[in-house]
This record gives C-alpha cells, sequence and structure tokens, in this order.
C-alpha cells in the first residue's frame, strides 16, 4: 500500500506528520518525494546504502578552440541565451534549456552538451524499516522524474524486503513533482491548515488528485489557531463528499520533537496530539 502525504502549500506540517506515520507501527519504506527540499533523512539520519546519479537535463558548453564566431548559434537560439560579448560567443547557463540545437547546427562541432549530474537519489535503512530520498542540486531543474525514480526504487525496496506499507512524502503545490508522487497511489492524504491560502491551495491540489481518479481525505493541522476558517474547510468537504481524517492542534511539542530527532510519536507516544496522529492513521488505513 502507497500512501501519499501531500499538501497544497509548505508549511502546513505535511513532513512531521509523515514522520509519525512511518514510526506508528511495522517497518516501512519511507519515500521523501519533496526533492527539491528534502528534510526527512535531517530526522532519521538513515544509513545509505545506494547513491544514483540523477541528470538534471544538459547545458551547453563553448570549445573555443574550434569556435569560429559564426553566430550561427546565436540566430538559431530561441531562448535567447546565446549572445556575443567582447566579439566573444558566450552562452548564458541560466537562460539555457538544455535543447541541444546548438550542438547540432554549429558547423565547427564546438558546442558540447555537458550533464547536470550534481543530484542524486539515496537509499538505505532508518530506525523503522528503509528510505529513500531524492536531493535535487541548487538551481537544477525538477519535472517529476527524480520524483519517479524515489517511488520506483521505493516499490523495489518494498519487494525486496516484504514491506507492506509505502510512505511517501510529497512536495507541496499541484506541479509535476505533485503528480508523479500520486499516480498510481492507494491512498491520497492532504494536509492543509487554517488560514487563506491553506484553504485555497487544498482545494487546488484535490482538484488535481480528482483528475487522476484519486479519492483523497484531509487532515486540518493547527485547527484551533483558526476555527472559522476550520469549519469553512468542514464544511466545504462535506459539501464536496471528501473525509476529513482528523483535526489536530497547533502543538510546540512537534518542534522539540524535530530537534531531537524524532517524530512527534516517537517523541511521546502518549501526548494528546500523538494519540490524535495515531487514531487518524487508523481511520485513513480503513477509509475505502
Amino acid at each position: 500500500m502507497e500512501i501519499a502525504i501531500i499538501s497544497g502549500k509548505g508549511g502546513t506540517g505535511k513532513s512531521s506528520i509523515s514522520a509519525a506515520f512511518a514510526t506508528m507501527n511495522n517497518e516501512v519504506v519511507l519515500a521523501d518525494c519533496d526533492v527539491d527540499a528534502a528534510n526527512l533523512y535531517l530526522i532519521f539520519n538513515p544509513e545509505n546504502k545506494e547513491e544514483e546519479v540523477y541528470i538534471a537535463g544538459h547545458k551547453a558548453m563553448i570549445d573555443y578552440s574550434l569556435c569560429t564566431n559564426c553566430r550561427k548559434c546565436i540566430d538559431y537560439c530561441r531562448f535567447d541565451a546565446i549572445s556575443l560579448k567582447d566579439n566573444k560567443v558566450v552562452i548564458s547557463e541560466i537562460s539555457c534549456e538544455g535543447c541541444f540545437l546548438c550542438s547540432r547546427i554549429c558547423p565547427e562541432n564546438a558546442i558540447n552538451m555537458v550533464p547536470n549530474d550534481k543530484s542524486r537519489m539515496y537509499s538505505g535503512s532508518f530506525r523503522n524499516g528503509k528510505m529513500v530520498y531524492g536531493r535535487l542540486a541548487p538551481g537544477e531543474e525538477n519535472s517529476g522524474k527524480l520524483v519517479s525514480m524515489v517511488r520506483d526504487k521505493a516499490k523495489q525496496v518494498a519487494k525486496e524486503n516484504n514491506l507492506n506499507t509505502i510512505i511517501l512524502d510529497g512536495p507541496p503545490g499541484i506541479g509535476c513533482p505533485v503528480i508523479s508522487t500520486i499516480t498510481g497511489a492507494d491512498k491520497v492524504v492532504i494536509v492543509t491548515e487554517p488560514t487563506i491560502s491553506g484553504i485555497h491551495d487544498m482545494q487546488r491540489t484535490l482538484g488535481i488528485v480528482q483528475k487522476f481518479n484519486l479519492k483523497a481525505c484531509v487532515i486540518i493541522n493547527k485547527s484551533d489557531l483558526n476555527s472559522v476558517i476550520t469549519r469553512q474547510i468542514e464544511q466545504w468537504c462535506k459539501t464536496n463528499g471528501i473525509t476529513v481524517a482528523g483535526k489536530l492542534p497547533f502543538d510546540t511539542q512537534m518542534v522539540k520533537a524535530m530537534v531531537e530527532g524524532k517524530s512527534i510519536t516517537e517523541y511521546n507516544a502518549n501526548l494528546s496530539i500523538s494519540k490524535k496522529i495515531i487514531k487518524i492513521l487508523n481511520k485513513i488505513l480503513n477509509h475505502n
């Protein structure tokens, strides 16, 4: 079973809830699919046994020993990434889309496409099972391919180790990385918060989930910070047939647990918020 935990916006507490889900019951495979800002490895400090390079596109580089300044590449580049400076053809790394066109049309074969190979995928063990996560290098483009790599590896690890549950900690938003996270998942959990942006982004995220014919349930985190909007979220979900799996209060114990490198359920399973999370997970597992 794959449980994808996502959110319409960042800062809703999605990763803290994912960490709690991953450390409550039997061993699981935990996959951090928020590759732009992976952070669960900071809490669980996994023992990485595998490291795989992820090629996040290519950038064009000029071999000036071959370049004759014919400027043909400047004329053909549709991204305005190539220009002439000080009578020298230069390529902007930021503007270059890695489309390969300039390298194909260069009559002197002076342009090479260099792979962006700084991003990585890691696989190993953590204290409650196996963990897979990706780390996108700063400035690299994330089209969802690295997320797909993480998910495929998580499935492989689960099969090899006879683990039945995969927890997918997804990215915020509604872009390609989110779509890669939820596609084919058995259950989708959307974590929201009682703010104007929280309810708006939750609705957008639910729209994406429903387009893939997936059923989702909602967790309202920090629900006591604005009771009016919390009720609005509950009413909207009820009107649209969306299950609210539970509400969690704002609790500084979550931060204390994180500082100690633990999930909230590891930190103290007897806390009220820990008991609520356990109850929510059981409801999600039994929700069809």
